[in-house]
This record gives structure tokens, sequence and C-alpha cells, in this order.
């Protein structure tokens, strides 16, 4: 009996010595008053305070997918109209039928770039874009005579990488991304030229900081006018954001294109009207490989 009361007499100091060691941290920690963030106030990472590939307006669908292996080298040029910022980049895009003309896998993105800008020169690779190009109207399933009138229709879903360098330097934003959007375009034939309007709508998101996100709208309008040996292009569209601090871009796009036995060179200028102080210039060439029809051959 006298033995364990002096055991619980050498106990008890020794737990509640360990207890207050435990409890004298979380204390002091309650202490110190903890700073919310400001949730209201803008991250400024959108694409007018950033570099042109940073997260440029992404070119529409008009409605159809591709039935040929389309494969696209292009330099580009950027010039800023509100500060210094010079830009030169290769560009790359593939466009993959996957087993049948109805659905596409298609890969883009500046694969390498040089800038002048307001704080000095430098170098990087881009951020790489995946989208999966689903056809879910067309009018080639009816067999309806008034089955012309019926529109093309495309749904997309695509995502960015966080592969842009140099962030610091106002480059590109360091943080994933995804989209989806709707294209449906019509076409009228008159004589030997095709007349084609379309438009789409869609969502993307991206990550600024502080495990906040921003939403945006995207649209677009487009109108094409197609020749067996030329085509030209205009296209209006942009997204905007919920901050309403800078992203909220708005471009228009002019192209023009030759065709030449499955080749297109083409030239491309793009300006920026809103939240996207850009210039941009692209020499381009697409090749068309019928892959569709090689693979059935076999």
């Amino acid at each position: 009996m006298f033995a364990d009361r002096i055991k619980t007499k050498m106990i008890r100091p020794i737990l509640f010595g360990l207890y207050s060691l435990f409890l004298i941290p979380y204390s002091a920690q309650a202490e110190v008053p903890i700073e919310k963030p400001d949730l209201s106030k803008p991250t400024g990472i959108a694409p007018a305070y950033f570099g042109p590939n940073a997260l440029p307006i992404i070119d529409m669908l008009d409605g159809r997918t591709s039935s040929v292996l389309r494969v696209e080298l292009a330099g580009e040029g950027y010039i800023g109209y509100k500060e210094k910022n010079r830009t030169a980049d290769l560009f790359a895009r593939v466009c993959v039928p996957l087993f049948t003309r109805w659905a596409n896998l298609t890969v883009w993105m500046p694969v390498f770039g040089w800038y002048d800008q307001y704080d000095g020169t430098g170098k990087g690779a881009g951020d790489a874009y995946v989208s999966a190009d689903i056809q879910i109207l067309h009018n080639e399933w009816f067999k309806s005579p008034k089955a012309k009138y019926i529109p093309q229709m495309t749904v997309r879903a695509g995502i960015k990488s966080a592969s842009g360098e140099q962030f610091e330097r106002r480059r590109h934003f360091d943080c994933p991304g995804y989209f989806f959007d709707l294209a449906i375009g019509q076409s009228i034939p008159i004589q030997s030229v095709e007349l084609r309007f379309a438009g789409t709508a869609g969502f993307l998101c991206w990550q600024t900081d502080n495990a906040r996100q921003n939403d945006a709208v995207m649209y677009g309008l487009q109108a094409q006018l197609k020749h067996e040996y030329f085509s030209v292009q205009a296209t209006w569209g942009g997204y905007v954001g919920w901050e309403k601090h800078g992203d909220a871009p708005m471009s228009i796009k002019a192209r023009a294109a030759g065709h030449i036995k499955g080749f297109e060179p083409y030239i491309q200028y793009q300006y920026g009207i809103k939240d996207y102080p850009f210039h941009q210039i692209r020499l381009g060439l697409v090749y068309n490989i019928n892959i569709l029809r090689r693979a059935a051959k076999k």
C-alpha cells in the first residue's frame, strides 16, 4: 500500500508535466490572431498582365471535326502595344482522328519562345493544351432531302498544363486549367465556293492563388469563305472571367490559307481588342494526311 502511494505521487507530476508540454504550444498559437485573406480582391493572374501565351484566346471549332490527320508548324510573333513586350515562338499542333472522322484528339502548344520585355530578355517553353473534339450532330446522319439545312455541332473538352515557365516575370501562369465548349456551324454553297458561319460558347477555368480559381465564359463568332485552292476566315471571340480585372480578353483574328495537294500554307493576324494588348502575326504550314482511308485499305 505504501509503495503504491509513492508510485502514484511520482507518476502524477510526470503526467502533469507531459500534459503541460502539449498544452503550452496550442495556448501560444491561440493567442496569435489569424489573418484571413481578402477573397474579394482580384489576384491579377489574368491575360492583361502576362505574356501573350499565358492564357490566349483558344481557337474555336466551326462545328465540324476533322476527317484527316492535321500536322501544323508555325512561327509567330507578338508585339505589345501598351508596354515593351515582344515575343517570338515556334508553335505546333496536331489533330488526330480517333479511328473515325467524328472524334479527334488535338494537342497544341508554343514549343519554345523568346521574349524581350520591360525588365529584360529571356526564353522558355509554354503550356501544352490537349482536347477531345466530338461530333454530336451532322447533316450527313440524316437521309431526308431537307438534311442540308441541319447544322453541324461539336463539343470539346480540354485541359491546360502548368508547364509554362517564368511566372515571376509574368510570362505564364504557373497553374493548370480546363475548358468545355460547344460549337455550331452551317455552310452555304455559292457556285464554286463555300460560305460558312459558326458560333461557340463554353466554360474556361484556371487556378489563381490561395486555392482559388477563375471561372470564365467563352464565346466566339466566325465566318469562312472556302474555295478549292484557297480560304479566308475571320473570327471574333474571347472569354470573360469573374474577377473583372484584366480577365476578359477579346480579339479578332483574320486568316488566309492556300490549298495545294494536302498542304495549307497560311498567314494569320490577331488584334487584341480588350485585356489582350498584343498584335500577333503567325506564318504556318498545315499538312493533311488521310489516315482513315489508308487504314481502310489495309
